[in-house]
C-alpha cells in the first residue's frame, strides 16, 4: 500500500525545530531514537507527545521506512512515558493522528499520552 502523501514531511515542523533545539520544550525522556515532552495545550492531566527523532510523517511512513532499532525504541519510548507519568496505573489513552481526515496537525509522527483523568468515549458521534 503506498504511504500517505497527503501530509509531505516539512522540515520547518514545530517537531522538527523543537529536535533541533530550535524551540524549547519541557522534556519527558529522551532515548536516543525518541523524544518525549508536554504538550503545550494539554486536554488532560497528563498529555505528553511522544515522536521519533526521525522524519516520520505517520505510522504507516515510519513502519515502513525506519529501522528496527528506531521502531523498537519508540515504542518502548511510549511505555515508559506511560509508567514516568503514572498513567498506567490509572488507566490512559494513546492517540496518532495521521493524515488530514484522522486531523493531524504537524506532520511528524507523533503520539499522544493521555491520562489523568476519565477520558470519555473514544469518538463523538
Amino acid at each position: 500500500m503506498p504511504i500517505d502523501s497527503s501530509l509531505p514531511y516539512d522540515a520547518a515542523n514545530i517537531f522538527a525545530r523543537i529536535l533541533r533545539g530550535e524551540l524549547p520544550c519541557k522534556t519527558v525522556l529522551e532515548t536516543e531514537h525518541s523524544l518525549a515532552f508536554h504538550d503545550i495545550n494539554p486536554l488532560a492531566p497528563i498529555h505528553v507527545l511522544v515522536i521519533p527523532r526521525g522524519a516520520y510523517v505517520s505510522w504507516d511512513d515510519f513502519s515502513a521506512k525506519a529501522s528496527d532499532p528506531e521502531i523498537a525504541d519508540f515504542v518502548r519510548a511510549v511505555g515508559e512515558v506511560a509508567r514516568m507519568t503514572r498513567a498506567s496505573a490509572q488507566g490512559y489513552r494513546l492517540l496518532a493522528n495521521t493524515g488530514k481526515r484522522g486531523g493531524q496537525e504537524v506532520a511528524h509522527l507523533h503520539v499522544h499520552v493521555f491520562g489523568g483523568a476519565p477520558l470519555g468515549p473514544m469518538l463523538a458521534k
